[in-house]
């Protein structure tokens, strides 16, 4: 009877990371991991996510962004996750989350959001194209397809508003994330069923996915918001956009927007240090 611990059989199963940077859709699932990545580190640092994490959480937080759609993919796949076996999107998501650090400390609030938006926007068409060919190599029908597509690109912004405590932008009102992966899915599904080989078919679909999302950016377009009934509060209507998020909003707007940093309370309570009385002649000791 073995014990619990075989070293012949650690000896003959271990074995290092694997590098692979090209084959299959991996060159396209590594740039949208890295954008992820970016973008989690870049999320991390807003004052609506901010919950004092150390430079390890912001770190995690991009390997959340990076991967966490990219495996939940794979998993739905019933596949091992790519990000286990292969070692270059370990280097790619820790690569992303430290210029993402640095950039969100040094760079302004308002260069960091229009940063993050212009990643988010380009990241986006990207995983859910990846999420396509994973689906389509394994023999899933066009349904589930577009479901992939769209989990895909999604499911790390949900694991990083989970664990800042903040509700999930896929669930409420945003700038079309869901319709963008969508409307990107069904592009490429056209694209291929018309003739088009891997890279033309991305190319496309990435084109319509990030100039319809950069267009919903800018203009302001968001998904409708839900009938609610007489008496309870609305969202706030109207929503940023891109290169104008911040220029020229009011304290208000940018709180209902999540990017004011709220005070401490704590600094308004009375010091309870004993103060010193002043010394004869009006020398303070």
């Amino acid at each position: 009877m073995h014990g619990l611990f075989d070293h012949s059989l650690v000896a003959t199963t271990l074995s290092w990371f694997e590098w692979s940077w090209s084959g299959n859709f991996t060159v396209i699932d590594l740039i949208a991991a890295t954008t992820n990545a970016l973008n989690g580190a870049l999320l991390a640092r807003r004052p609506d996510h901010f919950r004092s994490w150390t430079v390890v959480g912001i770190l995690l937080m991009a390997f959340l962004g990076g991967i966490g759609g990219g495996c939940t993919r794979d998993v739905l796949l019933a596949q091992i996750p790519h990000a286990l076996t292969n070692g270059a999107y370990f280097v790619v998501c820790l690569t992303a989350g430290i210029v993402g650090y640095f950039v969100a400390y040094k760079g302004g609030q308002l260069f960091r959001e229009g940063l993050f938006q212009f990643m988010t926007s380009f990241s986006l068409p990207w995983y859910a194209i990846a999420g396509c060919m994973a689906a389509a190599k394994a023999d899933v029908p066009v349904a589930g397809i577009l479901i992939i597509a769209v989990i895909a690109p999604t499911a790390g912004r949900v694991y990083i508003d989970l664990c800042s405590g903040v509700s999930p932008k896929l669930f409420v009102r945003s700038e079309y994330l869901v319709t963008t992966a969508f409307l990107t899915g069904v592009v490429w599904i056209i694209a291929t069923q018309l003739g088009a080989s891997a890279w033309p078919a991305a190319g496309i679909a990435f084109a319509i996915g990030y100039i319809f999302r950069v267009t919903a950016l800018w203009q302001g377009w968001e998904e409708p918001m839900a009938k609610e009934p007489a008496g309870v509060h609305i969202h706030t209507a109207g929503g940023p956009t891109l290169g104008r998020k911040l220029s020229g909003k009011s304290q208000r707007e940018l709180r209902n927007l999540g990017l004011v940093v709220e005070p401490d309370p704590r600094a308004d309570e009375p010091d309870d240090t004993p103060v010193t009385p002043p010394a004869p002649g009006g020398a303070v000791s």
